[in-house]
C-alpha cells in the first residue's frame, strides 16, 4: 500500500500554497515519495484531510471547460446546468472512489476450527470502468479459497468490500483480477486462491465495434489451485454459469 509523504509541500511557508491547485499538491507529494499514480492505483495516503472536497471543486471547474469545448450550452440547458458537479462527484466519490479512499477495514479471524476445505464466494457484482475510454465494465467475480491451519478467516461481506475497493477505479480486466488476488492473498494467506471474472465492457458494446453480447472471462490461479488440477476442476465445476 502507498505510504504518505513525510511532509506536505511548503510546510515551512504555507502561504506559498495559496492558489496552487490541490491536484498539483497531491501530485508533488507522489513525485517526492517516488510513488506512481496510474489510473488503477490507490493514492489515499497522499491526500490530506479536506483535500478531497477541494479536488471535487477543481474537477468540477475542469469539467465545465470540457462541456464548453463540446459546445453544450450549460447556462441555458436545464438538463446540463449542474452536470459538471454531478460528474465530478460521480468520479471522485463513486465510480473511481477506490483511488481516493483508504482500504476497507477488514478484521481477520484465526482459523480456530482448522478449516481446510474448498470455500467459494460469489458471484460478487463488479462495477468498474475501462481505463481506456472510461466506459462502464459490469460483471461478476467468483473467489475460490483453500485455507490451511494458519489461514485467516474473513466475513463474507468483507470479500465484497475488497472487490468494490479494487474495482471502483479505472481498470483493465487483466490487471484488476491480479490486484484483487494480491490483496486477498495477503489478508487470508491461504494454501490456494482462485479468482474468475466475467464482465461486459461498454467500450465494446456502446462504441467501436458495438458488439453487445461479447464478454471477457479471465482467471488467476495461485498455490494449490495452480498445482492441483483436480482442485481447479472442482472449483470451476461449482461456479454457476
Amino acid at each position: 500500500m502507498l505510504q504518505k509523504a513525510d511532509a506536505p509541500m511548503n510546510a515551512e511557508h504555507p502561504e506559498r500554497d495559496e492558489g496552487v491547485p490541490v491536484s498539483v499538491k497531491i501530485r508533488e507529494r507522489l513525485h517526492a515519495a517516488g510513488q506512481r499514480f496510474h489510473a488503477n492505483d490507490n493514492i489515499a495516503g497522499f491526500i490530506e484531510p479536506g483535500e478531497l472536497e477541494s479536488l471535487l471543486d477543481e474537477v468540477e471547474e475542469k469539467m465545465k471547460h470540457v462541456l464548453s469545448s463540446l459546445v453544450i450550452d450549460t447556462e441555458h440547458d436545464h438538463n446540463t446546468a449542474d452536470t459538471a458537479r454531478r460528474v465530478a462527484k460521480m468520479y471522485l466519490k463513486e465510480v473511481f472512489a477506490g483511488r481516493y479512499v483508504e482500504p476497507p477495514r477488514i478484521t481477520e479471524f484465526p482459523n480456530a476450527e482448522q478449516l481446510n476445505e474448498l470455500l467459494i464466494v460469489g458471484p460478487i457484482t463488479v462495477r468498474s470502468a475501462c481505463s481506456h475510454h472510461f466506459c462502464p465494465v459490469m460483471g461478476r467475480i467468483w473467489l475460490g479459497i483453500m485455507p490451511n491451519r494458519s489461514s485467516n478467516v474473513l466475513g463474507l461481506s468483507k470479500y465484497a468490500r475488497i472487490v468494490d475497493w479494487i474495482m471502483n477505479r479505472p481498470q483493465i480486466q487483466e490487471e484488476a483480477v491480479v490486484q484483487l488476488a494480491d490483496v486477498i492473498e495477503k489478508k487470508v494467506q491461504p494454501d490456494g486462491l482462485a479468482v474468475v471474472m466475467e464482465a461486459s465492457h461498454f467500450c465494446m458494446s456502446w462504441r467501436g465495434v458495438k458488439e453487445k453480447d461479447a464478454k471477457m472471462i479471465n482467471s488467476v490461479m495461485r498455490g494449490s489451485f495452480l498445482k492441483d488440477t483436480a482442485l481447479r476442476r472442482e472449483f470451476l465445476s461449482l461456479i454457476p454459469r
